[in-house]
């Protein structure tokens, strides 16, 4: 498949659920896929304007209590071109954590700041995991709904992540504390 914008995916796949407005795209990347994906309101409006132009949404402007906003749906070209985004077997997973460049680059700072900042991603990730969790008792009750199946499969990912990433600050703290 072509070089296309990862978050064009995003908002297809969120588009194919229900009508949105940019500002409620936003609002579910931040409530449902920050754990693995971010979205900020500089990519999506542009992403929209772009999607519109080339026939995979259309928008709509509507008065809700009072106040314009703009809607967007997908359109058939659009569910057409998140089927074969998920067809092909190709993904980047990229990792990018900067709390380990600063592990990596430790040795400089000293082990008090290594310190500090693996115990701010430990905080960070128990809070996460916490939601997580939640997320995954709530999605166990309703996996007879496929959607919620899938959402539950992305979750189940992010606990067993988050596990692995808090042994991993009880590892590094406990080998950092011996030398």
């Amino acid at each position: 498949m072509g070089k296309e914008r990862k978050i064009d995916m995003v908002i297809l796949g969120l588009l194919s659920h229900e009508r949105l407005s940019g500002y409620d795209i936003k609002k579910r990347i931040d409530g449902t896929i920050s754990f693995f994906w971010k979205g900020s309101f500089g990519s999506i409006y542009p992403s929209l304007s772009a999607m519109e132009e080339e026939g995979l949404i259309t928008s709509t402007n509507e008065s809700i209590n009072g106040r314009d906003k703009i809607t967007y749906e997908i359109t058939k070209a659009g569910k057409n071109k998140l089927k074969e985004w998920l067809k092909d077997t190709k993904a980047t997973n990229d990792l990018k954590y900067e709390t380990l460049l600063k592990v990596f680059f430790g040795g400089v700072g000293g082990k008090e700041i290594t310190l500090n900042s693996i115990d701010s991603f430990e905080t960070d990730i128990k809070r996460d995991l916490e939601i997580l969790r939640c997320y995954q008792s709530n999605l166990s009750k309703a996996l007879d709904n496929e959607d919620h199946m899938y959402y539950y499969l992305t979750v189940s990912f992010g606990v067993k992540s988050y596990e692995a990433y808090l042994e991993w600050c009880k590892e590094a703290r406990e080998l950092l504390s011996k030398k």
